[in-house]
Formats: C-alpha cells, structure tokens, sequence
C-alpha cells in the first residue's frame, strides 16, 4: 500500500488536526489530576488551587477574543505551529519552573498561562482548517475531529492513572515531559502537511458584519447552549458516580467523567460514521431532546443510580452540539472567516463557564440541592432545541 506524501495529502492535515485537539485535552486534564500533589508540595490553599483552572480558561478566552484578528494576519500555519510551541512549553515548564522559580506558585501559573496560549489558538485553529480540507462529508469530518478532544481526556485520565499506580505520583514530572512530546512533534508536523484557504477569493467577514447578520447571533446561542449543557453536568459527573456507584472519591473521579467523555466521544464518532444517512440539523435536534430528558433523569428521579445514567447519557447527548454548531454556521456562512470561528470559540467557552456556575448558584441558594442547580440547567438544552427549530423555520437558514 502506497503511503501518501505528508506535503500534498490532505488526510495528513486531518491527522495533524486529530493530535491538535489531543494536544488540547492533555492542557485542559493532566493537571487537574495533579491538584492534590499541587497542594501537598508547594502548600497551597484551596483557593490557589482553584485559580489554577480560572487562569488556563480566562487566557483561553483572551486569546480567543484576540485571535479574530491576529491569525489572519499571522497565517493559520505559523497560529498552529506557535500553539503546539505553546502548549508544548507549557507542559515542559510545569516539571520545571515551579522549582526553578523564587515563588513556586508563580512558577505554576507561568506555566498555565503558556500551555492555556496554545490551547486557545488550538481551539480557534483547527476546526476552519479542517473545514478547509477538500472533504466529500464536511459533518462528518468536523464530527470526528471533535472526538479526538473526548478520546485525548479519556487517554489522558487512563494513562497517568497507571504511570501514577507504577511510577508513583512523585514521578509526575516526568509524565509532563512526556505528554510535552505531542505537541512539539505535531509543532513538526503542521510544518509539512499542506494547508488549504480558509474562504475562498476575499478576506472572511469582519466582526461588524458578522454581527450585522441576524443568523450569526443564533449560532452564537446555539454555542453558548452548547459549552453550558455539556459543562453543566460534566462537572457534577464525578459526584454522581460517587453517590450512584457507592465507590470511593478517587474512583468517582475516573468513573464519571471519563464515562462522561467516553459516551460524548462515541456520539460524535458515530455521526462521523453514519452523516449520510441523519441530516445533521435532525441528528442535533434529536440529541437536544435527549439532552432534556438526561437532565430531567438526574434532577428529578431521587435514585443516584439514575442519576448517573441521566448523568452519563447526557455525555452522549452533547457530543454532536459543538463541532454540529461549528458545521451548520460554516454551510450558511462560508465567508465567516477566522473571526466567525474565533467568536463561536468564546462563546462555546463562555457556556463552559456559566453552565457550571448557574448550577453551583442555584443549589447553593436552595441550600445545597444540586438537583435544583441541573432542573435550572436544563434551560440550556431547551434553548438548544428552540434555535435548532428556528434554524429550520427560518428563511433565511433554508438552505442549512
């Protein structure tokens, strides 16, 4: 079988692509998993390691909010060969400057704050420039690269749990400048796969046309939807497996969210597999109404059981919301350019954020019911279907 030259073969930009987005979920995972060592070692408190988190997905967003502009000026090849720079630094440096540094906390942030760089021009990045590739299945394609993020967390989780287990939990430093490797040799690798025009002829469409165009603001919602009912129940996976399994903390750590992130990666491989024969606005819709019925099983049954269940079915449910979103706007946009992408990015990340957020607020003023938090949640994947009907209703998107 004849292997394909890496410079003209656009399966090689997939595959450059596929290891972008596992690059991305090794920044978002490892160190959370390393939380506790954070604390034991550099004694720090809670709220320290808390801003952990913040920092990595507040620059993500920064950079985000600055890539609508500076990637068209930079080029998407020099974007993608400095996030994997980035990112591959960053995990380098979180063995290193830590120890390295006069403060050992600042050495941490340090580090965050230049894998996060990367992880936001990563996830600005790369879904325009699968778009790009000449694909007969453009969904399928987008599906697909999104489930390499799920299957990078799942690998992520599963092989530092053993190197843990073997190596010991002092070693970590070494398994960071081993997940260091992927984006330093995929940083080689953009350097050779070929890149295709993100929107063919003129330059995309600037900001203010974007947002002079009303259909753009509905995928704006559908975004914002997107990261919040994915994000809403995710981060309360790990209590749910804990209550639901009656298993230890630990485990409840690895059994929920990696169920989680299982179950949404083998939807998005399953659209992938499969978009010939579900229209993708159908496929999302019927997701959205799965969705619904997931959070409805994990506030309202009273049986932790099922609330798991509610909780990992709803993996499955949110897989095809983000890269289907991603797809359907660049079908209706096709001049809508970094910038179009770059702003869905922010507001699929803001949705990250406040799905979680609306939750721990809700429980926390009805004394603690998390049940309450994801009743009040829920409004995310009911806003997810109404745009969805809109879209289908509308003149506009008729050809969506």
């Amino acid at each position: 079988m004849r292997t394909k030259n890496i410079s003209t073969s656009y399966e090689h930009t997939i595959y450059a692509c596929y290891i972008g987005f596992i690059t991305q979920a090794i920044i978002n995972n490892y160190a959370p998993l390393l939380f506790l060592t954070f604390q034991n070692s550099y004694n720090l408190t809670i709220d320290r390691i808390t801003l952990i988190t913040t920092v990595n997905f507040s620059v993500q967003l920064l950079v985000d909010l600055i890539s609508t502009k500076l990637v068209d000026k930079i080029g998407y090849r020099v974007s993608a060969v400095c996030a994997h720079l980035f990112a591959g630094l960053g995990l380098f440096g979180m063995a290193f400057l830590p120890d390295l540094s006069r403060n050992a906390y600042m050495g941490l942030i340090a580090s965050v704050v230049l894998y996060a760089i990367g992880g936001g021009l990563i996830e600005v990045i790369i879904s325009p420039i699968v778009e790009a590739c000449p694909t007969e299945k453009k969904e399928a394609a987008m599906s697909l690269l999104h489930s390499f993020y799920c299957w990078g967390q799942v690998g992520v989780v599963l092989v530092s749990t053993a190197f843990f287990a073997f190596a010991g939990i002092d070693n970590w430093k070494i398994l960071a400048c081993i997940w260091a490797v992927i984006p330093f040799a995929n940083l080689f690798y953009f350097t050779q796969v070929p890149l295709y025009p993100i929107v063919e002829g003129d330059e995309g469409l600037s900001v203010r046309e974007l947002f002079s165009r009303k259909v753009f603001w509905l995928f704006l919602l559908l975004m914002v939807c997107a990261g919040a009912s994915e994000q809403a129940m995710s981060q309360w996976s790990s209590a749910f497996a804990e209550a639901g399994l009656k298993v230890s903390k630990t485990a409840g750590d690895l059994a929920g969210p990696m169920t989680f992130a299982v179950l949404m990666g083998i939807a998005r491989a399953i659209y992938g597999k499969f978009s010939d024969y579900i229209p993708l606005r159908n496929m999302m819709m019927l997701s959205a109404g799965l969705c619904i019925v997931s959070y409805s099983v994990a506030a309202l049954s009273g049986n932790a059981v099922l609330g798991f269940v509610g909780c990992a079915l709803c993996g499955f449910s949110v897989g095809i919301f983000w890269p289907g979103t991603f797809s359907i706007a660049a079908k209706k946009l096709p001049a809508g350019g970094t910038a179009m992408y770059a702003i869905m990015a922010l507001a699929g990340d803001f949705g990250c954020s406040a799905g979680p957020t609306l939750v721990g607020l809700v429980a926390n003023a009805k004394g603690g019911m998390l049940s309450a938090g994801l009743l009040t949640a829920m409004i995310f994947p009911v806003l997810m279907l109404t745009g969805l009907l809109m879209i289908k209703n509308s003149r506009i998107t008729k050809n969506v």
